[in-house]
């Protein structure tokens, strides 16, 4: 070998050691796995179960409509507040009210985020429900009509939301039958994305400590279809509708509780309201109707459904921000959240606002029992957080064994 061609070998040889050293010094641990930040969910202890007071409480959280943090201006305040409002108004909200109710639950009904607002909607949802997966509380969220306007679709969205830290959240009920469709963990087939049903335990010693003695129900009300050319909302379909009332016969069957054979009291979670819902104009009601119901054209036959069931007392809804009461229909209590993010529209001398709800168990001569009372108030934020609107729901009708 010549003298010149071994100098361009050791030149060649030179610069290929020195772009593999580059290579694997500089680029190489991007491309394997780094164990040490695998990390699992952060799950709630459960089954989710009523305090040693015999109380169980719900924090809903309507329409947070987050967007992307401090740039995120806010929507309907007062000229003096806008330069200084964003998004963070909202978070610090949710930290009060966290704080005040120390609730057990959090249900977030639709519209938690502001799809056209953010360019990132898993880091929007990350910063939205932040504060709860702070305190470490177990939480469950839908949709609403806008979560799914930016980068992530419905089915997305409710995979990542049930991943989430302290989720209790659930893309679709799993199929519980015996049937040869019924492969493990399959999913039921129904419409929608976010239908689920969380089960609450008896208070810990009780006698009812290892049933479920109250029952959520969390449904998917869509978001915007066509029918018949028309442009409306979506609306809770035939099969979910089907689904409620199964699930509901089964727990007729398999949890005979409060001693009266009756299935668990139940509430219900959605986000777009029921055409029906616009009768309660010309009815009693608590709280205060500002805005038209905006709701789909079809009547899916929900209230029916809730009727045929018995055991529903309540649903709770959100999307028409500035309504804010309760009316009952045909017994069953329909109660909006009232707006509480900050980017949702509202009005300026209208405080954002978040609803309550809490579950009361029977006092039997040396136990807990069933379910007794179901009542609900409303937070503004204001200075003091004030407390309006406190009313009962349901109380029972029989009498526990002393």
């Amino acid at each position: 070998m010549s003298s010149a061609n071994w100098k361009h070998t050791l030149l060649y040889s030179t610069l290929i050691i020195s772009l593999l050293y580059i290579v694997e010094t500089l680029i190489s641990h991007k491309l394997h796995i780094n164990h040490n930040k695998i990390r699992l969910k952060r799950s709630p202890n459960l089954p989710l179960r009523f305090r040693d007071d015999g109380t169980f409480k719900i924090l809903q959280v309507a329409d947070m409509h987050y967007g992307m943090g401090s740039i995120t201006r806010c929507r309907d305040v007062l000229d003096a507040e806008f330069e200084y409002c964003s998004d963070l108004n909202t978070t610090r909200f949710l930290r009060r009210m966290i704080e005040a109710e120390r609730p057990d639950l959090i249900a977030f009904t639709g519209d938690t985020i502001f799809g056209s607002s953010t360019t990132d909607a898993a880091e929007s949802l990350l910063q939205a429900i932040g504060p709860a997966i702070e305190y470490g509380i177990p939480w469950a969220a839908i949709l609403g009509n806008h979560d799914q306007e930016s980068t992530m679709n419905r089915e997305e969205l409710m995979t990542f939301l049930s991943l989430m830290d302290f989720s209790v959240s659930q893309i679709n009920p799993p199929v519980e039958d015996d049937s040869d469709q019924a492969e493990r963990g399959a999913l039921r087939s129904i419409d929608g994305f976010g239908n689920y049903r969380l089960r609450v335990h008896g208070a810990p010693g009780s006698v009812l400590s290892n049933n479920t003695i109250f029952d959520l129900f969390f449904l998917d009300s869509g978001d915007r279809e066509t029918v018949q050319g028309r442009r409306t909302y979506g609306w809770i379909k035939e099969s979910q509708l089907r689904w409620l009332q199964d699930t509901s016969k089964q727990g007729h069957n398999q949890n005979v509780v409060n001693f009266t054979g009756d299935p668990p009291s139940a509430l219900a979670f959605f986000h777009i309201p029921i055409p029906e819902v616009r009768d309660l104009w010309y009815t009693p009601f608590i709280g205060q109707f500002q805005e038209g119901v905006a709701c789909s054209i079809v009547q899916s036959g929900v209230l029916k459904t809730f009727v045929s069931m018995g055991n529903v007392k309540a649903a709770f809804i959100g999307h028409d921000h500035v309504n804010d009461f309760c009316g009952n229909l045909k017994g069953v209590w329909f109660c909006y959240g009232g707006g509480f993010g900050y980017h949702a529209y509202g009005r300026p001398y209208w405080h954002r606002r978040a609803r309550v709800i809490e579950a009361k168990l029977g006092k039997g001569r040396d136990t807990w029992t069933g379910v007794e009372r179901i009542k609900t108030w409303k937070r503004l934020d204001d200075e003091d957080l004030s407390k309006i609107d406190e009313q009962v729901l349901w109380e029972a009708s029989y009498t526990f064994p002393k």
